[in-house]
């Protein structure tokens, strides 16, 4: 078994509403693309089940809940200079949006990659 190597690194997090939208596009999506075009190492979503943002309206996926504005997290994880030179990247998409930057450590794993991932 090996001891995985491990790296300090930066976590981005952007909240937006899943309605959230640039150029008729989700803005969580332009950030990943973005992030991806930009060589970053890696960015995810998720959504959320409730929460509520800048308007104290609280959205949820309640079975008798009408909303259509989830929460949405986009976080994107890498060196930290390399998330700092991306952030003037996603300015115009994250103007009003909580944006956190947080350290991390990175674990970078020697032995063979997941199946179907491309190493």
């Amino acid at each position: 078994m090996t001891t995985p190597v491990t790296e300090p690194g930066l976590r981005l997090t952007v909240l937006v509403g899943e309605s959230d939208s640039w150029h008729h596009k989700p803005v969580y999506t332009e950030i990943v693309h973005r992030a991806h075009a930009a060589g970053l190492s890696g960015a995810s979503v998720f959504r959320g089940i409730e929460g509520f943002g800048a308007s104290s309206m609280i959205h949820t996926q309640r079975l008798l809940s009408m909303s259509e504005d989830l929460p949405v997290a986009v976080i994107v994880v890498d060196a930290e200079e390399a998330v700092r030179a991306f952030l003037p990247r996603i300015a115009e998409l994250t103007d009003g949006c909580p944006v956190t930057l947080d350290a991390c450590e990175i674990v970078r794993s020697q032995g063979p990659g997941i199946e179907g991932e491309q190493g």
